[in-house]
């Protein structure tokens, strides 16, 4: 069943019911992305969350001066959207593209309210969510801010290396906020 590892999931949170499981899990709907394909346009309101069964996305922002900017790369059993988009209803900042044929399981934002309001445990697990990525971007943002470009390639290959493997050079150095030449001189 798709939704098995979003079950598993869950599960690894807080303890939850199969009835609860069951209830989230029917409101999440399974959508096929391509390679290449983006499920989120800056400029536009994000009006879903997404869970990733398969594939590998990547989640950016361009600037003013056409220049990309990657946030995140998302894989098997992360999470994707732009949250203040997606809470507030505002266009968007961000774009979402597939990297390879993908598979998601997404919510909108209708039924994940309906499910806050009909299950507490919903509450909780998206609780703990959030606090695990707020604890996330804080790492991020201080090694962004502490640590040299080599030692920010270093503990991305060393962190994420399934990820890594599903990028190219150009996406690395987007991600760490450096130049593809600048990345092609710390890798040798």
């Amino acid at each position: 069943m798709q939704t098995e590892s979003l079950k598993k999931y869950f599960k690894k949170i807080t303890p939850i019911t199969e009835s609860d499981l069951n209830t989230i899990c029917d409101l999440f709907k399974p959508k096929k992305i391509a390679k290449g394909d983006l499920i989120l346009r800056q400029g536009t309101v994000c009006k879903f969350e997404g869970f990733v069964l398969e594939g590998c996305f990547r989640v950016f922002s361009i600037d003013k001066s056409g220049n990309e900017k990657n946030l995140y790369i998302a894989v098997k059993d992360w999470w994707l959207m732009d949250i203040d988009s997606f809470m507030n209803g505002i266009p968007s900042q961000l774009n979402i593209e597939a990297l390879e044929d993908s598979l998601i399981l997404e919510i909108s934002k209708s039924d994940k309210d309906f499910l806050f309001e009909k299950l507490t445990v919903m509450e909780k697990i998206f609780r703990i969510m959030s606090q695990k990525s707020i604890v996330a971007w804080q790492r991020r943002l201080i090694r962004n801010h502490c640590l040299t470009a080599k030692e920010r390639y270093q503990h991305l290959i060393d962190t994420y290396p399934t990820i890594v493997d599903k990028l190219n050079n150009r996406q690395i150095a987007k991600y760490l906020g450096i130049s593809h030449e600048f990345l092609s001189k710390i890798k040798k």
